[in-house]
């Protein structure tokens, strides 16, 4: 079901130069009056994830947010001896379980517009608590997608 929420120029002009010129580490969305999803905040190209983490956080528990977020990792296949870095963009929904039903409804039901309007996303996480949103636990499904 699609909400009617609409994904604003500014998502879209970050998410580029995220993926395209690596100006950002990663950049917070927010639906801004129930209409539109809007930049909250962007993360500089040197920032840490415990950093994301905390600004996904930032509005309070009973907020929801949306991340993207550009994660490297070192990969290595199997039968080779080097070890390669690779980089993905992932797309994550943070509605935490304390989140009120209503908002947590706008924002699942909103991420699909999302979703398509950043086109080049490589994996999309729903995390409604901090062990879902783990370093660990987001590096473990994206390795996931790799080739052995």
């Amino acid at each position: 079901m699609a909400s009617g929420v609409t994904v604003s120029d500014a998502c879209k002009t970050t998410y580029e130069e995220i993926k395209k010129d690596k100006k950002h580490r990663y950049v917070v969305f927010f639906i801004r009056d129930e209409k539109q999803i809007d930049v909250e905040t962007i993360g500089e190209r040197n920032a840490e994830y415990d950093q994301f983490l905390e600004d996904l956080q930032k509005g309070g528990t009973g907020e929801c947010r949306y991340g993207l977020y550009d994660f490297e990792y070192t990969h290595q296949c199997q039968g080779t001896s080097e070890a390669s870095k690779k980089q993905k963009l992932f797309l994550m929904s943070w509605c935490p379980d304390t989140a009120k039903v209503k908002k947590k409804m706008l924002y699942s039901s909103s991420f699909d517009a999302l979703k398509k309007s950043l086109v080049g996303v490589q994996k999309c996480i729903q995390a409604t608590d901090l062990s879902e949103a783990s370093q660990e636990a987001v590096e473990e499904k994206l390795r996931a997608t790799d080739r052995q």
